[in-house]
């Protein structure tokens, strides 16, 4: 599964932007924007951006944020793929390369995330069954 990164953070602008770098995907359900609002955070910078959401900005190919909701919990990752202009590619990480990425204590996530144990990685296994 691949998702659009867009709207980067004013303050970092596309600066954060590394291929194969490790994207933490937040939902934000409260988002006065966007009920299904999915934010992108990155290790030294924070909230990066949004997994795209809108006709206009989802790559041809690649899931909207309204998709990819309901096929994680609260938080994932991701990880950067391509980079062309103000956005991002990054592929959802399938449930054995997030156990990869957990296995390395170099990994990004080990930075981004407060509590890997409640990844819901049974619910991962089956969105990625269904594509």
């Amino acid at each position: 599964m691949y998702i659009t990164i867009t709207a980067f953070n004013s303050l970092h602008g596309d600066k954060p932007l590394k291929h194969n770098g490790i994207v933490k995907l937040v939902k934000e359900p409260s988002n006065q924007y966007d009920a299904e609002a999915i934010a992108c955070e990155m290790r030294h910078f924070g909230k990066i951006g949004y997994v795209a959401n809108s006709t206009k900005t989802v790559a041809m190919g690649t899931m909207s944020a309204g998709r990819l909701y309901d096929k994680i919990g609260d938080e994932y990752f991701a990880k950067i793929k391509f980079i062309i202009n103000a956005v991002a590619i990054a592929q959802v990480l399938t449930p054995e390369e997030f156990i990869d990425e957990i296995e390395n204590p170099e990994s990004d996530v080990h930075f981004l995330s407060e509590n890997l144990e409640k990844i819901d990685l049974d619910l991962i296994k089956k969105s990625f069954e269904g594509d």
